[in-house]
């Protein structure tokens, strides 16, 4: 037997219990895992509050998590370059907040030896999504970039992959986390009531594209900064499709992506901090930490 998180109704933290469950075992086309680290994301505390229930119906009792790393354990038929003891990262099938997860190659990169398992199982969700929002958003060098919510998990990502395209970005955020802005090439400013007279103080001619990661209501005044509502994307507030804004649901990234996050990884342009790890008997306190709002950096599960 192994060990895994659940919960067995929908509701707080406090439900969440660690079971001993058979390891599962991969069928055609996946491969099992020993897992090593599992980031945690705001979706799994929305996930287990039932937020998603009709997005994504479970069969309770079920589990949490999608990011992880880990060493390939077993490989399902007809998987071809992947084999039992490789190191890899990325998105699982089924939980991960578990001893052992199943994940599809196609959703996994090699982990190189010199990145901790911290840093590599928390690139899947947070930097995957970053990098399609930037991509979706089309931002290139020399533009200027909003971002709301900046020094969040998908925000202090974006902040990053922008300026690696050399984009000037300006990141909204609480001041105990300018620093933190300062340090990713970002310029900083305070969220809230009278956001766009600061923003236009640092940019005079609005923006080009706005990146909200918050949901706090800045949508209509990133559309009067950007000068309309098209290079707009929000990740989180989803009825404002309405204003003509682009919404991002999110899907988890493939190989190439994944290849592409770890080597800017390796070279330096991305900084991925981790604020802290949690053993599985700890998944409560951590998805409790990630819901507060209030971290700077990663929150990892290590489940062994």
């Amino acid at each position: 037997m192994s060990l895994a998180v659940q919960f067995s109704s929908y509701g707080g933290t406090g439900g969440l219990r660690v079971v001993p469950v058979p390891p599962p075992t991969p069928g055609p086309g996946q491969v099992r895992l020993a897992v090593r680290a599992a980031g945690v994301n705001p979706f799994d505390w929305k996930v287990l509050q039932g937020w998603m229930r009709d997005q994504i119906p479970l069969e309770l009792p079920s589990g949490l998590g999608s990011d992880v790393a880990g060493v390939v354990d077993a490989v399902g038929e007809g998987v071809t370059g992947l084999s039992v003891g490789d190191e890899v990262f990325g998105s699982s099938s089924t939980p991960s907040f578990a001893q052992f997860a199943l994940a599809d190659p196609a959703k996994l990169a090699a982990r190189p030896t010199t990145v901790p398992w911290a840093v590599a199982g928390s690139l899947s969700g947070a930097g995957g999504t970053a990098w399609a929002v930037i991509d979706r958003l089309k931002v290139s060098e020399g533009e200027t970039l909003l971002i709301h919510a900046a020094s969040g998990g998908v925000g202090s990502f974006a902040v990053q992959l922008a300026v690696a395209r050399g984009a000037r970005v300006i990141g909204t955020a609480g001041e105990r986390n300018h620093g933190l802005l300062r340090e990713l090439g970002a310029v900083p400013v305070v969220y809230g009531e009278g956001l766009v007279d600061r923003v236009r103080a640092v940019a005079p001619n609005g923006v080009d594209a706005v990146l909200d990661a918050s949901g706090r209501g800045e949508i209509p005044d990133s559309i009067e900064l950007a000068g309309g509502p098209e290079r707009v994307l929000t990740i989180v507030a989803f009825d404002a499709a309405g204003a003509g804004v682009q919404v991002h649901s999110g899907q988890p990234a493939g190989t190439q992506v994944l290849h592409e996050l770890m080597a800017l990884v390796e070279n330096g342009h991305l900084h991925v901090p981790i604020s802290r790890t949690y053993g599985l008997g700890e998944a409560a306190a951590a998805l409790d930490a990630s819901q507060s709002g209030h971290v700077n950096g990663k929150l990892v599960i290590l489940p062994e």
